[in-house]
């Protein structure tokens, strides 16, 4: 078996696990990023809807909130630094009538965060968005969108990445971490003094795989559809309903092209195995989806939408319960020296990106 040495392996290239590697590199430290598909960020960073969050949601005081606030700053600047495609849309967030609490509790949540929002009456919307529909509603400046695959091409830069690479055994010894490594049908040893594991949809699998790891978290699935409109782009701005049960509900988002798309919707799986995940879009999501937009877009026909992309969420909660934070667990949670496990690292992690890096390099420190 060849074997190598580095001062840090991460586990997994997504738009996380490359930012880990651009903080810790920028240290000093020679980083290896191994991927156990065929290229950078092909699951979760590659299926959402590259939308830079402003942290509207998220419970005051928990990792999301605060990651997400520090990670948005951070990102505009990086996108602007690198010449990453990027554009702060600004986003609609709406209510009908009945919904005024779920509107107040979400001012009240991003007033806690820090974030600033201008609410609407129905004018107001109407002079934003001339052809959504509301009783009232929130403006998000803050709010933007990213082209995540040239982010996550900007953060690899020149570093080393090892593609096909499944981690299937880490053991601690005198040195650190000795990771075993399926590359193709070879088996490569690797020698890290620290070993970061944010393998996303995979992350509790590997740290099944990690000697002495007594306690991983629970992992649930959850499939988010999209479907793409054709025509002449309705929007200048990102535009939410409330929040729904697991999800932001089906919003309109806008890609860097000017293309609209709608979704993601939430359907709980009911296994969690990654290796079973069947990413098809139906063709009865559009006129699922073409009711559920109808409400705030009376001017939606399902004849416009076609079914498109989808992506699943790595959750830690199940159906019916209250979301859950990230979990970055570190040396003082689990008692191991120089390993970090991520689970649970599902929407804003895009946003977030850049500050969970920094947080990862202070639990290394």
């Amino acid at each position: 078996m060849e074997s190598y040495r580095c001062d840090a392996a991460v586990i997994g290239a997504g738009a996380i696990g490359l930012a880990i590697a651009r903080q810790l590199a920028r240290d000093g430290r020679d980083v290896v990023t191994l991927e156990r598909n065929a290229q950078f960020g092909m699951e979760t960073s590659a299926r959402n809807s590259e939308v830079i969050h402003a942290g509207l949601y998220y419970a005051p005081g928990s990792l999301k909130a605060a990651l997400c606030a520090r990670g948005r700053d951070l990102l505009y600047d990086f996108c602007a630094a690198h010449g990453v495609p990027h554009r702060r849309t600004g986003k609609l967030i709406l209510a009908q009538a009945g919904q005024d609490a779920k509107l107040a509790t979400i001012a009240a949540t991003a007033a806690a965060n820090g974030v600033v929002l201008q609410t609407l009456d129905r004018a107001g919307i109407a002079a934003l968005e001339p052809e959504v529909t509301a009783a009232a509603g929130l403006f998000s400046p803050l709010t933007g969108i990213v082209d995540s695959h040239q982010y996550m091409l900007a953060l690899l830069g020149d570093r080393t990445l090892v593609r096909d690479a499944a981690v299937t055994r880490i053991a601690r010894g005198p040195e650190g971490w000795r990771l075993t490594i399926r590359n193709g049908a070879e088996d490569i040893a690797l020698q890290a003094a620290c070993v970061i594991n944010a393998a996303g949809l995979w992350a509790q699998a590997v740290a099944a795989r990690i000697e002495g790891m007594d306690e991983i978290p629970p992992l649930h699935l959850a499939k988010g559809r999209y479907a793409a409109l054709s025509g002449t782009t309705p929007f200048r701005h990102l535009v939410y309903p409330v929040p729904d049960d697991g999800g932001l509900g089906v919003h309109a988002t806008l890609d860097m092209a000017g293309r609209v798309k709608f979704g993601p919707d939430v359907e709980w799986l009911e296994h969690n195995d990654p290796d079973r995940l069947d990413y098809t879009v139906p063709s009865d999501v559009p006129a699922a989806f073409a009711a559920r937009i109808a409400p705030w877009w009376p001017g939606v026909r399902a004849e416009k939408l076609t079914p498109d992309y989808s992506g699943v969420r790595p959750k830690l909660a199940r159906a019916g319960s209250p979301n859950a934070d990230f979990r970055i667990d570190g040396p003082t949670t689990h008692g191991l020296p120089g390993l970090v496990n991520l689970f649970g690292m599902e929407s804003p992690g895009l946003t977030a990106s850049l500050a969970v890096a920094k947080y990862v390099e202070g639990l290394l420190a």
